[in-house]
């Protein structure tokens, strides 16, 4: 079997799908995207295909090596992104050529279901017990909310306090029995999120996110870590498992690489191990499309320290489209009491329906990050 050539497609709201073609007639769908630079990665993307044109797709972890290595330059978030949807997409050939889910190929499952989380709030986290109560009404038994908007470097005791109340009415919703993730998304200084996380120990949260930008030197994770009991998790904005060392040997609690930004399945499954050795567990990131949240599953199902998964279905930057949207069989995310059910379908365990996609890829998308400022006109973190 040979790989004869691959096509992208740019869908809302801010995808980006990968097909790999074979002389066989099999083909592998990926999701290499980072959002806000699907362009860009898509560039990167038929690149890379110089390298794995002609070749035998069932070669995953050659193909892994030489696309990473193949170049002087590497890693970072548009190549290790490009790499992924590739990753995704032989994973999901291998499946169908040996009819089995990708986790019979990576050992066999060590569960028989994968509990998964709801977003709440938005950007701008605001009717939060509303929101969470909607989805304990809708069997969900984990929540996930941003901790504020844009944040000072020293933020007031108003918005500080506002931030507790905030997290006080998802638990008040939740009652004690459900779990709650609060997310800082690098919006917060360590000094500011030192406090945040020693004033939020009341609300017991699962974990606390990214509280720091992933570039802070200097040992402010660690102080962060060792500033409350909270667990703290990072890793949406690492892409390698030498850079998830540093942040492991600095106590994080919880690993969370994505697998359309970190190297896909394969790499997945390093950084789920290495995590291992430091008694660390995986929640992997994900508020994207539908390859990728079914490429995260399958790792899920195969991870002994996996803990729990990201999903986006009704998340705010969606305006309508759904990952359901590209979809003839959404089997796999029919949630049921806050999990997920084992695929047993081949490959990624997902049918992806093409004309769906083609009719997306004529529109497009233009998607960017929103670009937030403090009230003196200095730029916030998003």
């Amino acid at each position: 079997m040979k790989i004869t050539g691959i096509e992208t497609f740019l869908v809302a709201p801010r995808w980006l799908f990968l097909k790999v073609n074979t002389d066989d007639g099999i083909s592998g769908w990926g999701e290499p995207v980072v959002e806000g630079r699907a362009e860009t990665v898509r560039a990167a993307v038929h690149e890379m295909a110089e390298l794995v044109v002609g070749q035998d797709p069932l070669r995953i972890e050659d193909h892994w090596q030489t696309l990473r290595r193949g170049g002087f330059y590497r890693g970072g978030p548009v190549l290790s992104s490009a790499l992924a949807g590739f990753d995704h997409a032989l994973w999901d050939i291998a499946g169908k050529v040996h009819g089995v889910p990708v986790h019979e190929l990576l050992g066999g499952p060590v569960r028989d279901r994968v509990r998964v989380y709801s977003w709440v709030g938005g950007d701008r986290p605001a009717g939060i017990f509303d929101a969470v109560s909607a989805q304990v009404e809708a069997g969900f038994t984990a929540v996930k909310m941003n901790v504020a908007g844009p944040l000072a470097p020293i933020a007031s005791p108003a918005e500080a306090n506002a931030a507790l109340a905030r997290a006080r009415e998802a638990r008040e919703a939740l009652g004690p029995e459900r779990d709650l993730a609060i997310d800082f998304h690098g919006r917060v200084s360590p000094a500011m999120a030192r406090r945040l996380v020693k004033m939020l120990e009341e609300v017991q949260p699962m974990f606390v996110e990214e509280p720091v930008l992933p570039e802070t030197q200097g040992g402010a994770l660690a102080s962060v870590v060792s500033a409350s009991t909270v667990p703290v998790a990072v890793g949406e904005r690492l892409y390698s498992r030498w850079e998830f060392k540093p942040v492991l040997d600095a106590g994080v609690a919880v690993v969370q690489p994505d697998p359309s930004h970190a190297g896909g399945i394969s790499e997945l499954r390093r950084i789920a191990a290495l995590a291992e050795v430091y008694g660390a567990s995986m929640a992997p990131h994900c508020p994207l499309g539908p390859i990728s949240l079914a490429a995260s599953m399958q790792v899920a199902f195969a991870t002994p320290n996996f803990l729990i998964q990201e999903q986006s279905l009704g998340m705010h930057y969606h305006q309508g489209t759904e990952a359901l949207s590209y979809l003839t069989d959404s089997a796999l995310f029919r949630f049921t009491d806050g999990y997920a059910a084992r695929p047993t379908g081949p490959g990624l365990g997902i049918e992806v329906d093409e004309a769906a996609v083609r009719r997306a890829d004529e529109v497009g998308h233009h998607w960017r990050s929103p670009v937030w400022r403090l009230d003196d006109g200095g730029l916030a973190e998003w």
